[in-house]
């Protein structure tokens, strides 16, 4: 059983332990909701709030295109647009493949495994950290074993041994750190010469691998189908799952996933097409720069406390639970790191305006703060990568206020929810 630094086992699916503030996903939505009634007192005060998630989940649309969002009419004027386009992001071909529009990343990824996998198979993951929850989710929700490795030896042992009925790759791992190409290749090849099927979740790898370190796009790589959502770096939303692969494979899965009801509205084709037209290579290196300057800028005030991957700057729920402590004078942490984490992300939005990743995801798929994808619009208007910096120092010494009454952490979390 794996723990954080203050010897807490994590729970079961999820990187990090539950405390006794937010216990369960159902605490985290509850979570959610204090964190919408703080939003709506600043946008009521003018005070205004910030995208620092590093995702785009707005619907952008045009009058034009707005007057096609209906169940009927949009997959009729934009179906045939919305399969090209989804094509050519994923590097698929229409001799060979298919794409679908699904209602977020996750719905894409239980519907490969509902399509795929048979109770009592086994499931194979690799990446370079670890799989994304939702991956081990959908694995043990359709009976399967889940095994996850990290190294290109342990996935070859691993699958040797097991006989996999999926091979699940996550390119960008929940960490950020990414599999190097000659390590991609190899698993395909492996898998594939196992006639193992592999789906790859690549969520946000899709784009990032491409424009950052110049690797091929998603089917590219070889793999039998995957998805990626199009609410992450360089698309604008809205929160979408993209699936393509093999035209075979995206046919049973259509019909699996309509039957349970894990399909796209096809009134947001209209959206879907208008992210993809929009895509470019050359703004996810910009939002990349831009989160480099606030990582300096955090590296000067926290010091070596701050994590770096090439596209992102992280402060860990261990250190920031560390931080609070060291500042508190205390020796005994009366909360888990990941209770640490939620109070430092609601501070930051309670007093600062700063939407960060922790709210985006139910249950949250990291215990990191993650700084990433910064658009240096946003990043201006709050004053540039000091003022951001300064707000995280704050914001941790206010935590360090609060640490010593467990209860009014309870309070910033949850709010007249507490005692729920």
């Amino acid at each position: 059983m794996t723990t954080d630094a203050f010897g807490n086992e994590f729970a079961p699916g999820l990187p990090y332990a539950r405390g006794q503030i937010i216990r369960s996903t159902e605490d985290d939505i509850r979570k959610l909701r204090r964190a919408g009634r703080i939003i709506e007192r600043r946008l009521a005060s003018g005070a205004g709030v910030f995208n620092f998630s590093g995702l785009e989940r707005s619907l952008n649309l045009d009058a034009k295109d707005l007057a096609w969002t209906d169940d009927e009419l949009a997959p009729a004027l934009y179906g045939d647009r919305f399969r090209t386009l989804a094509l050519a992001h994923v590097g698929g071909t229409a001799e060979r493949h298919d794409a679908m529009l699904f209602n977020r990343t996750t719905a894409a990824t239980f519907a490969v495994h509902l399509t795929l996998v048979k109770p009592g198979d086994v499931v194979l993951g690799v990446s370079a950290s670890y799989s994304h929850p939702t991956v081990v989710r959908s694995a043990v929700q359709v009976g399967a074993k889940f095994m996850d490795t990290t190294t290109v030896e342990a996935f070859a042992d691993a699958l040797e041994r097991e006989a996999p009925a999926l091979v699940v790759i996550t390119r960008l791992a929940v960490s950020y750190d990414l599999l190097p190409l000659d390590a991609l290749r190899r698993i395909v090849e492996l898998a594939r010469g196992r006639g193992v099927p592999v789906y790859v979740d690549d969520a946000g790898g899709a784009r990032v691998g491409p424009a950052m370190f110049d690797q091929p796009r998603m089917l590219e790589l070889g793999v039998d189908v995957g998805a990626t959502g199009l609410d992450k770096y360089g698309v604008i939303g809205p929160r979408l799952g993209l699936l393509a692969g093999r035209a075979d494979l995206v046919s049973k899965i259509r019909a699996r996933a309509f039957e349970f009801g894990l399909e796209a509205r096809p009134m947001l084709l209209p959206a879907a097409v208008r992210s993809l037209e929009g895509y470019r290579p050359e703004r996810v290196r910009v939002l990349v720069e831009s989160t480099r300057r606030v990582a300096a800028a955090l590296r000067s005030v926290l010091g070596a406390r701050v994590h770096e991957t090439p596209v992102t700057a992280q402060l860990r729920a261990d250190d920031v639970l560390a931080i609070a402590l060291e500042r508190a004078g205390l020796s005994a942490p009366p909360i888990v790191p990941i209770e640490a984490l939620a109070s430092l992300a609601m501070l930051l939005l309670e007093d600062y305006g700063l939407i960060t990743v922790h709210f985006a995801g139910l249950p949250p798929g990291t215990s990191s703060l993650l700084i990433k994808f910064v658009p240096p619009e946003t990043l201006a208007a709050v004053g540039g990568p000091d003022a951001v910096a300064a707000a995280v120092d704050r914001s941790l010494s206010r935590l360090a206020e609060l640490i010593r009454e467990p209860a009014r952490i309870a309070a910033l979390l949850l709010g007249n929810e507490a005692a729920a």
